[in-house]
């Protein structure tokens, strides 16, 4: 029988719980306690982890932001060796800005801007 979940679902799971609160509590830049850590994808061989994230405050470029992670990336991981005691290897962590959201708010506003328009036709 089939598991139900792979090793690297529930240690994505996990390493997205861990650096939320380690972005949050640890890192001294005040402007990253905004960040939201959306996903976290880990590679089959549990080398490296590409970590999606979220800006909460639109004060601070998502450029920026992405390398001061990637730079405070060796920090981050080990501290996630010293709580993760039961991995062997914690993966390489790779920082990536979602633009899920962004596009999303950008297709709402599309679709509001199309029923105004329509709105506006029909009544003629």
């Amino acid at each position: 029988m089939a598991r139900e979940f792979k090793r690297t679902d529930r240690l994505g799971s996990q390493l997205q719980r861990e650096l939320a609160q380690l972005v949050r509590d640890e890192l001294k830049d005040r402007r990253l306690g905004m960040v939201t850590i959306q996903e976290v994808r880990v590679t089959r061989d549990l080398a490296h982890a590409k970590v999606y994230f979220t800006l909460l405050s639109s004060d601070f470029d998502h450029r920026q932001a992405t390398a001061h992670l990637n730079e405070a990336g060796p920090y981050l991981r080990h501290l996630l060796g010293t709580s993760l005691r039961s991995l062997r290897s914690i993966p390489e962590l790779h920082f990536v800005y979602d633009e899920s959201v962004e596009r999303g708010l950008h297709l709402d506003a599309l679709i509001d801007q199309a029923v105004r328009a329509g709105g506006d036709k029909s009544r003629d």
